[in-house]
């Protein structure tokens, strides 16, 4: 699949300008394709992942050493990766997955990382870099709820001074009709709890934010996407089905129409206009103002 994604891109691009490189590339599309090169996505999770839930869903708590959550992670890692080809596909430009350094370097560290947040917390997290998006899409699979959570976090812009106002400016950006499971959590600064709230409450009155807040302005959103699945989540298929439909319609619905705040740029003064206005003398002329 990774290389069928590469030639997809490559092909839809342009970025091929020989045109016997190009039938070739074209050629190899069209013979991955084939359903007798038996070239597929990942499908379905392993047999493991219906043991593990049933056992976190009856309040057992997942062994230090278990294969089973081997098998579900190996797997986890796979569909992350798939859906990482999907997205490439889909946006005709390439999507990684958002790993960090340690984990870049070492596979095993990675994999040992996850078997502890599957045990401890029941959840299972990846990070996908879109690029140019405003930020990475991050995707949770909570197996106490039985939810998917798919969303970006951005930075408020600073030059809001209000809760609200900084809270309109990200609304503006959501177009299309209210979603019943995309809800915005608001994080406050200090010791403060993060607030969250359900968008299309938020759509018919934002101030409702500032209860218990008055004085405090938020310092970054998370959009997110929440599903829960019921006995979906436990199926091999259903599950990656469900992912491989939640994120594209995610970023579709709501990622890809967002920006990231940046601080505009500094201004020329202008009775600073000309280089001689701030030149030595103008500057001892200033001080000699402010001191009479």
């Amino acid at each position: 699949m990774k290389i069928l994604t590469e030639c997809d891109l490559l092909i839809n691009n342009d970025a091929v300008e020989d045109a016997e490189q190009l039938l070739l590339m074209k050629e190899l599309r069209r013979f991955l394709t084939h359903e007798s090169a038996g070239v597929k996505g990942f499908e379905r999770m392993p047999a493991e992942w219906t043991a593990i839930n049933r056992l976190v869903s009856n309040g057992g708590k997942i062994p230090a050493r278990s294969t089973e959550a081997e098998a579900v992670i190996d797997a986890w890692h796979q569909e992350t990766k798939d859906l990482s080809l999907v997205l490439s596909r889909q946006t005709e430009t390439t999507v990684r997955e958002r790993l960090s350094r340690k984990h870049r370097s070492n596979p095993a560290e990675r994999r040992k990382d996850d078997l502890f947040l599957l045990r401890e917390d029941c959840r299972m997290r990846a990070e996908l870099d879109i690029e140019n998006a405003a930020a990475p899409i991050r995707l949770t699979a909570d197996l106490a709820r039985r939810t998917i959570d798919v969303g970006m976090t951005l930075r408020a812009p600073e030059d809001r001074k209000s809760a609200k106002a900084r809270l309109n400016w990200l609304l503006r950006q959501i177009p299309g009709e209210p979603n019943d499971e995309l809800h915005i959590r608001l994080n406050w600064p200090g010791s403060s709890e993060a607030t969250q709230f359900p968008y299309v409450d938020l759509i018919s009155d934002p101030s409702i934010i500032e209860v218990g807040k008055h004085g405090l302005t938020v310092h970054s959103f998370d959009v997110f996407l929440s599903k829960r699945l019921g006995g979906r989540f436990i199926q091999q298929s259903n599950f990656i089905n469900e992912i491989e439909a939640l994120v594209p319609d995610f970023y579709r619905q709501v990622g890809q129409n967002l920006s990231a705040w940046q601080m505009k740029p500094p201004k020329i003064r202008e009775e600073k206009k000309e280089a001689e206005d701030v030149s030595v003398e103008a500057i001892a002329e200033t001080v000699q103002a402010s001191t009479d």
